[in-house]
């Protein structure tokens, strides 16, 4: 009688525990499509000629949410509508990021319980991406400070970029199971040779002037400069982008901060060309192994770091992006998400380097040759009635 009691008391409490845990989950995720019910993670307000959007969670290094997509998209539709709107702008307050990425323990969250969160925050953030890919009108974006994952589609794929000193730029993604998306695919392989492809695969971090130098931003301006720029883009009468980028050349112009200074990988760009061009990871990983040089043993580690499932991924993705448009890579890229959210390395990934912190992922498959092509295919095939549409 005692062992039958202990074994039903186990079992009970491993169901609590477990209800319990779903429990917090759901409450998580509730608290995350809450957060901004205000309006207080995002600011949206008329300025002189210009729409600004305020990406407002600096304790959160304005990371984006759900709710904040659900602001942005359809204040920047009504302002490509609106005579009286000529330019938008979009900044981050707190002064260390623009937009460190997406909420992604959120996601996680909504993925282990089958939330619809997991698919509604893919779908709609590619949605945004391809909003400001296509936008009508002048899009500035102000990418001061950290500017990584969801910061990059808020950013990369309008008109003008402007870098400062305190830009880091990164897509980090193969480190936590998933893949540089937001439009990765079709910005990343347009980079100059295989910076991009090197980018993504190593997510190696890139600041300051070097972020123009790699392509990604547009212009360069010393931070304290911001604040006049912004007013003096805010005070143009019906700008078009030709004037707007008279007023950026100008503000670059006169800035000083590192002004001369060589692009942190000139040095090893032809390393990078060679190396990187290659017919698969495996083929990448073998020559950075032959070369023996510091910076391919440097890279040869990291990658040896990075879950192989979304190395393989990555790899494809920018393969293919390369001669697609942007809407058909946000249409990939989707597709890519759900893939990730059915898989296993996502949820390892997030947990070791952002909720347990230990660094140190049990990735599934843990060796390159056993993520197989089939596998890989698999993960870009057609989602049927439940494909991206834009």
């Amino acid at each position: 009688m005692v062992l039958k009691y202990r074994v039903v008391m186990s079992v009970t409490v491993l169901r609590f525990n477990f209800r319990q845990r779903s429990l917090c989950r759901l409450l998580a995720i509730q608290q995350h499509l809450m957060s901004s019910q205000a309006g207080s993670d995002i600011l949206l307000e008329r300025s002189g000629c210009a729409g600004v959007i305020t990406l407002n969670r600096p304790k959160a290094l304005n990371a984006l949410n759900l709710s904040m997509i659900r602001q942005i998209y359809p204040q920047l539709k009504k302002w490509e509508k609106d005579p009286e709107t000529s330019i938008v702008l979009i900044k981050g307050t707190g002064g260390k990021a623009f937009c460190a990425g997406g909420d992604i323990r959120a996601v996680t969250d909504a993925g282990k319980v089958g939330d619809r969160l997991s698919q509604d925050f893919f779908r709609e953030e590619y949605i945004l991406n391809n909003a400001i890919g296509t936008y009508q009108k002048p899009y500035v974006a102000l990418i001061d400070g950290i500017t990584m994952g969801g910061g990059v589609g808020l950013s990369v794929h309008g008109r003008f970029r402007v870098a400062t000193e305190k830009t880091v730029f990164a897509m980090p993604e193969t480190g936590i199971g998933l893949f540089p998306d937001v439009g990765g695919g079709y910005f990343l392989p347009r980079l100059q040779g295989k910076l991009g492809l090197f980018l993504a695969l190593t997510g190696f971090r890139i600041k300051g002037r070097d972020v123009q130098q790699a392509g990604v931003a547009s212009h360069f301006v010393d931070s304290e400069k911001l604040p006049s720029l912004e007013k003096d883009l805010v005070q143009l009468k019906t700008p078009s982008n030709t004037d707007v980028a008279d007023v950026l050349n100008l503000y670059q112009a006169q800035s000083k901060v590192d002004d001369g200074k060589p692009f942190i990988l000139a040095e090893h760009m032809d390393q990078i060309n060679r190396l990187f061009e290659a017919s698969s990871v495996e083929d990448i990983m073998q020559k950075l192994n032959e070369d023996g040089s510091s910076f391919a043993v440097k890279q040869l580690e990291t990658l040896k770091k990075m879950s192989p499932t979304s190395l393989k991924i990555t790899f494809r993705q920018l393969q293919d992006g390369a001669s697609m448009s942007l809407q058909e890579v946000l249409v990939m890229e989707y597709r890519l998400s759900q893939a990730c959210m059915r898989g296993h390395d996502f949820y390892e990934g997030v947990r070791a380097v952002l909720i347990d912190r230990d660094q140190s992922p049990k990735w599934k498959p843990g060796v390159l040759e056993e993520v197989t092509g089939d596998f890989v295919d698999g993960c870009f095939k057609s989602l049927g009635s439940n494909d991206l549409k834009l």
